[in-house]
């Protein structure tokens, strides 16, 4: 690898621009080009986020000779897709999560990564900040005892209009996918793949899932209580409680700048503030593997990825979200 990351971004949307603006703040990074269906929107995205070429289609980028890496922010069903052709064309990709939609087709993706010898990643940005990575650090050293418990919620006022890709069923909407898997990832970081789910969900009346709860039990013993929706906004925190403390994730648990380590009464600060949105961090994840020849994250493994899409169907079955036909 070259001393700069040439970066890739497919599609043109809002995390897309966030994602531009981050890459700013990693000296080693470079944006040299976006790729949209629209020859008209990748240069809009161009011009204002000083992009030196624009692609009217997603080949064009994938095939583009001066990026090193693509960034996949296209709505969810088109995941697969967009991965997919970025794959093919050897290009290190960084999916947004979720990856895909379900576990067969999640695996098939990480199947043709490894089979081609090309990096891949889920773009789940939670896992690469630095306070989640010092909670993880702190609970894998002891610092709390063993996990008993995970309790995580993330609700915000979603669209009312049932045509928002939010609450469109024909674009992967619903708050499990695009919100509550952050939760459910959280509780998997401590707690591991559960044993049993139990789940009940709101639906909309475009068959999405609009107010969601979860319960997940494990082999340990230890229960976690997860919750997701988008028609209530939650106070979206994150506590993980161990048999000698607990460590509490104050508002927005998944783009944390700090924490609190409880042991007793006795309550110890961590702040780890940040610039930006906090996108520059998985950005940084995938160009120090890409430096070290790695094709896989270790900080976030596919074999998570996928697992925590199994858990993900279960609970879809359960509330009777159906994104077929």
């Amino acid at each position: 690898m070259a001393d700069r990351t040439r970066w890739g971004i497919l599609s043109t949307g809002h995390i897309a621009g966030k994602f531009a603006e981050d890459l700013r703040l990693l000296p080693d990074a470079e944006l040299a080009a976006v790729g949209s269906r629209s020859t008209e929107s990748a240069e809009k995205f161009a011009e204002t986020f000083g992009v030196r070429r624009a692609h009217g289609s997603w080949q064009a980028l994938a095939d583009d000779p001066e990026v090193d890496a693509i960034y996949v922010a296209t709505p969810h069903t088109a995941h697969f897709d967009a991965t997919m052709l970025c794959l093919r064309a050897g290009k290190a990709t960084l999916n947004e999560k979720p990856f895909t939609l379900d576990t067969a087709s999640s695996t098939t993706l990480v199947e043709t990564a490894r089979a081609k010898g090309v990096f891949l990643m889920e773009a789940m940005w939670m896992r690469c900040f630095p306070a989640i990575r010092r909670i993880a650090a702190l609970i894998a050293d002891g610092a709390i005892g063993e996990v008993v418990s995970v309790h995580a919620d993330f609700g915000m006022w979603g669209p009312s209009e049932e045509t928002h890709r939010l609450r469109s069923r024909a674009l992967g909407g619903g708050a499990l996918y695009d919100v509550g898997i952050y939760p459910v990832t959280f509780a998997h970081l401590f707690l591991g793949k559960p044993s049993e789910i139990q789940a009940w969900a709101r639906m909309s009346a475009g068959g999405v899932d609009e107010n969601t709860g979860m319960l997940f039990g494990y082999e340990s013993g230890a229960v976690a209580a997860l919750t997701c929706s988008l028609v209530g906004d939650s106070a979206r925190r994150g506590t993980i409680t161990g048999t000698a403390g607990r460590i509490e994730v104050p508002r927005n648990f998944f783009c944390p700048p700090e924490f609190t380590l409880w042991r007793g009464e006795e309550p110890e600060r961590f702040d780890l503030p940040y610039e930006g949105w906090g996108y520059h961090f998985e950005a940084a994840e995938v160009q120090r593997c890409l430096r070290e020849g790695l094709l896989e994250s270790p900080l976030v493994p596919l074999s998570e990825t996928l697992e925590i899409l199994t858990v993900l169907d279960v609970v879809r079955a359960k509330v009777g979200l159906d994104y077929t036909g």
